[in-house]
């Protein structure tokens, strides 16, 4: 009897809750009239957007949508939660608006008769720094971008929806975006319409200190690199910082042989207080590096494939993009089943284009690929429960928050997972054909076509195995799904490259760039663990021998071997621990709790190499020589 009444129960709840909201779907044909956005952003001491959006709408129910689902983020991520202050008007006269109840979103509202269009304000509250995101506006320069300063009409198509947008700029600064000027009225600058599509994939970086430098001179589909820095002098590049920068257009150009924009333009901000970011767009990419990008060119090689990466993206991913990655409109779900060729695949195109441009040294290039490799031969134990395939959905499931156990959790591995799949992809093409058809081969067959098309050009699973068959035929289905939904490993690309992984006592440069920017001793290959230089223990490896003695993340290390915590000192007792038979003993601070952990670990330091296998060919030198 319970049971019958609990399901009698159910069913008249389900009979009085209101029915899930459901906004109409893209309707697939032009929207008439003009979506306009106005921003006013001069407010850099409160870090406020001001927004006017002035919607064309006929008389009726109207729903009003903020952006959801974000291009280059592959999740649900829109900030709503920094839309406020919103007023709905029509003919001047305000109207009330309702939050769609199930769909955070949509703001509902009834245009009256005689109304053409609406007038939507609120402010935008951007980050003030911290927990509440990245800071997109400082005292001098700011990044705008259009998906989070705006709103559009549901039951649109976004490449059917005509949008003009304008900015008005604090006095006297330049900035830079793939959109086209119109006119600029002082401070205010128009731009020339286009798709509501292309308008959130421009987003426009301005400052007080501006430099433009000219990529490919003379070209017809020029490239621009747009430097923002906290300071002029920051600006300076030298003829030969300019000369391999240049180089990667050429390079890209010989990889892909056709260009997919009308012109392209690198928006690249030297800072300390403006958020890092690393984001593709199909003309343009926002970028951030130190303030040291060309000043201390030496010391800040590490982030310099981000350029090659961001650029790569125009072509892979958004170009050619996973065919449930290319939604109708920014409030459709995303599917993300194919970002290991979308993140994956240029990830190994960023790395190898850094080297063939001269951003990087083969060198550098060699210790970079140590470092990813070691990561899923011993920096992944994750890798046994869950796989490749599944990382994908990790912009919907993490959206880039912290984890307690990253190693064993995994998160967005498909960026470097995908790198060493597609360099065994690379060895597997070269030992088909005899060493005379590589992953260039099917690069320009997949991305390389219709020079000064930028439609999307959707692709799926089936189209790649298809295009790796034209290469070299073979069973790509079935090796790219065991290497996906497998657990086996993921770096076998670098014995059929005429390289083996080492580990060695003492770390390569990329190595210790990375512990020099993660301020943290990182010894992932020896006891397990990394832990900064204040103490604060971060990840630690799954079954290794720090997490066997039971260190955790987020304990903080007191002392080590009875001396006070420094991370240089702990390093030097890892590395001495090959010549003592003592467990190597910390005293940690957990919450309120004093203790001590021994760790029985006795390998010395570990850090990774890639050394050369005698008598093969060196695949790694001949993929990053310049063509």
């Amino acid at each position: 009897m319970k049971t019958r009444a609990l399901a009698l129960s159910v069913l008249l709840s389900l009979a009085t809750t209101p029915a899930l909201a459901q906004t109409p779907p893209p309707a697939g044909s032009a929207w008439p009239g003009t979506l306009r956005i106005n921003v006013d952003a001069r407010d850099l001491d409160r870090r406020i957007f001001k927004v006017t959006a002035t919607v064309p709408a006929k008389p009726g129910p109207l729903t009003l949508l903020y952006p959801q689902w974000l291009p280059g983020n592959h999740s649900p991520s829109g900030p709503i939660d920094k839309l406020a202050g919103l007023q709905v008007t029509a003919n001047g006269k305000p109207l009330k608006w309702e939050r769609d109840q199930f769909n955070v979103y949509a703001f509902k509202v009834d245009v009256p008769q005689g109304a053409t269009e609406v007038v939507a304000r609120f402010n935008y509250l951007s980050s003030q720094g911290g927990s509440q995101g990245r800071v997109v506006m400082t005292p001098e320069m700011l990044n705008l971008q259009w998906n989070a300063s705006s709103l559009y009409p549901s039951g649109v198509d976004a490449g059917g929806l005509q949008a003009q947008a304008s900015v008005t700029l604090p006095a006297g600064w330049s900035y830079a975006t793939a959109l086209e000027t119109e006119r600029r009225d002082g401070d205010t600058v128009v731009f020339k319409p286009i798709s509501y599509e292309h308008l959130v994939d421009s987003p426009l970086f301005a400052g007080e200190h501006f430099q433009r430098f000219d990529l490919d001179p003379g070209a017809k589909q020029p490239v621009h690199l747009n430097v923002f820095a906290d300071d002029a002098k920051s600006l300076k590049a030298s003829s030969d910082q300019l000369k391999a920068h240049r180089a990667l257009v050429q390079q890209m150009d010989k990889l892909y042989g056709a260009r997919h924009f009308d012109h392209y333009d690198f928006l690249l901000a030297l800072t300390d207080k403006l958020g890092g970011i690393g984001l593709e767009h199909h003309r343009s990419s926002e970028n951030s590096g130190d303030v040291g990008y060309f000043t201390e060119w030496d010391k800040t090689w590490l982030g310099r494939d981000l350029l090659p990466h961001e650029f790569n993206h125009s072509w892979n991913g958004k170009y050619r993009r996973g065919a449930d990655l290319a939604t109708a409109n920014f409030n459709v779900p995303m599917g993300d089943s194919l970002l290991w060729v979308y993140e994956g695949q240029t990830q190994f195109w960023g790395q190898v284009l850094a080297a063939r441009s001269g951003l990087w040294s083969q060198q550098q290039a060699r210790d970079m690929l140590a470092n990813v490799a070691a990561t899923f031969d011993r920096g992944r134990p994750g890798l046994a429960w869950r796989p490749l395939q599944d990382t994908t959905n990790d912009p919907t499931i993490a959206q880039r928050r912290g984890l307690a156990y990253r190693n064993y959790q995994m998160s967005e591995d498909y960026y470097s997972g995908g790198q060493m799949l597609w360099l065994e992809v690379e060895g597997k093409l070269r030992a088909l054909s005899g060493g005379k058809r590589g992953l260039d081969d099917f690069a320009k067959a997949f991305f390389g076509m219709d020079n000064g098309t930028w439609d999307v050009n959707p692709y799926t699973f089936d189209d790649v195995v298809a295009t790796l068959n034209n290469v070299a035929p073979a069973d790509w289905a079935g090796f790219l799904r065991e290497r996906l939904d497998g657990h086996g490993s993921l770096i076998g690309g670098l014995e059929m490259a005429g390289w083996k992984l080492v580990y060695r006592d003492t770390p390569n440069d990329a190595f210790k760039a990375q512990e020099t920017r993660a301020k943290a001793a990182l010894l992932t290959y020896s006891i397990g663990a990394t832990v900064n230089d204040a103490g604060v223990v971060g990840d630690v490896v799954w079954d290794s021998p720090a997490f066997n003695a039971g260190l955790a993340p987020g304990m903080t290390v007191i002392a080590v071997d009875g001396r006070e915590y420094k991370s240089e000192r702990l390093k030097e007792v890892v590395a001495g621990s090959r010549e003592s038979k003592a467990p190597i003993t910390l005293l940690v601070k957990n919450f309120d709790r004093v203790m001590p952990i021994s760790i029985d670990y006795h390998g010395g330091a570990l850090y990774p190499a890639l050394e050369r296998i005698a008598g093969t060919r060196d695949g790694l030198s001949a993929l990053w020589k310049a063509r």
